[in-house]
């Protein structure tokens, strides 16, 4: 599975962690940025990254800024992405089962680094109920 990892200044320190915790699990990456925390608009970070996923360059993508909001709003506007905001495990589990989410948004200023890791890990792991219900209703999203 490869994954598009980025993040605005206020995200740059979570998703250096959750770089570390992608190489050591042996997932193949590219981080989009940013490379400091230096000022820097997240909508910039969020849509290359969300436009990669799109195009099918990655499977799935990781986005953080200070809440999760603006990287989720951003990726969401681009045709064919579904980006969950997710604080927990469940929801990260349920986005991926119920609305096959292709980009997972975190808020860097609002989760500690092991939940983080965790909803990640769940993220990454968990399938999409193809042959549901849920199906026909991302399905309707797509349209």
């Amino acid at each position: 599975m490869k994954i598009a990892l980025g993040s605005d200044h206020a995200g740059f320190r979570l998703k250096e962690d959750i770089k570390e915790f992608l190489q050591s699990e042996g997932y193949d990456f590219e981080d989009f940025g940013a490379f400091s925390e230096d000022s820097m608009d997240y909508p910039d970070i969020a849509r290359s990254a969300a436009e990669a996923v799109a195009e099918g360059k990655f499977d799935r993508g990781v986005l953080i800024c200070g809440t999760g909001l603006g990287v989720s709003i951003t990726a969401n506007k681009v045709r064919g992405i579904r980006a969950a905001l997710c604080s927990d495990e469940y929801t990260a589990r349920m986005s991926r089962q119920h609305n096959n989410a292709n980009i997972l948004a975190l808020g860097g200023r609002v989760i500690g680094v092991e939940l983080a890791r965790e909803i990640v890990r769940v993220f990454l792991t968990t399938g999409f109920d193809a042959g549901s219900r849920h199906a026909k209703r991302v399905a309707k999203i797509e349209r």
